[in-house]
C-alpha cells in the first residue's frame, strides 16, 4: 500500500511526494546491480515518484540497425536473446524485430528501415544512445564467447571493487556486460 511521506530537504516541489510499494520479495529476489550502482539506486525498497507524476513502467527500447538479420543474429547467438518475430511498420515503411531477454520480459525492438525512406538515417555512434546493458553470469566466458563470434572487448573496466566491459553490436552500438 503507498502511503505519503514529507519531502526531504525540498528535493521534491510540491506538497507530498507518493511511496511506491515494495516489490514482491520474488521480485528482488537475486537481484543484482550494476557494479557502479550502489546497490539499491533501482530496486531499493519504497522508491519516490514525484507527486504529479505519471505512474509509468519501463518494457522496450527501440534502437535503429543497419542490417536487420545480421543484428538479430548478434543479439540472439552472442547474447542470448529470445527472437519474438517480425512485423513490417506500413507508416514507416519499416520491419520491427523484437528481441526478449530471457528473465525479465524486457523487449529490445530492433528497426530497419529501407534507403530513401523518412527514417533511413545514418546512425551516428554516439547519437544519444550511449549503450546497451546485459548482465551475464560469468563475464569472462561471456568475454570469450563474444569474441569468438566476431565482437571484441572494446572497453574492460576495472575497480577496487567491481568489473564491466564493452563489446559492439553489428551497428557499432557499444553494449555493456556485467555481472
Amino acid at each position: 500500500m503507498a502511503r505519503e511521506v514529507q519531502t526531504v530537504q525540498g528535493a521534491l516541489s510540491g506538497p507530498k511526494a507518493e511511496v511506491l510499494p515494495e516489490p514482491s520479495p520474488m521480485a528482488l529476489a537475486g537481484a543484482r546491480m550494476h557494479p557502479t550502482f550502489d546497490g539499491a539506486s533501482l530496486m531499493r525498497r519504497g522508491v519516490v515518484r514525484p507527486p504529479g507524476t505519471m505512474k509509468t513502467k519501463f518494457k522496450y527500447a527501440g534502437i535503429r540497425v543497419k542490417d536487420l538479420d545480421a543484428s538479430v543474429a548478434f543479439y540472439t547467438k552472442v547474447l542470448g536473446m529470445k527472437d519474438l518475430g517480425r512485423s513490417t511498420i506500413d507508416a514507416t515503411k519499416g520491419v520491427a524485430a523484437n528481441l526478449a531477454s530471457e528473465d525479465d520480459g524486457f523487449v529490445l525492438e530492433l528497426n530497419y528501415y529501407e534507403k530513401g525512406t523518412r527514417f533511413a538515417t545514418d546512425y551516428v555512434v554516439g547519437e544519444g544512445l550511449d549503450h546497451l546493458a546485459f548482465q551475464v553470469e560469468n563475464l569472462d566466458k561471456a568475454l570469450a564467447e563474444a569474441k569468438k563470434a566476431g565482437h571484441p572487448v572494446v572497453l574492460d573496466v576495472k575497480t577496487a571493487t567491481s568489473r564491466w566491459a564493452y563489446i559492439e553490436d553489428p551497428n557499432g552500438i557499444w553494449i555493456e556486460l556485467f555481472t
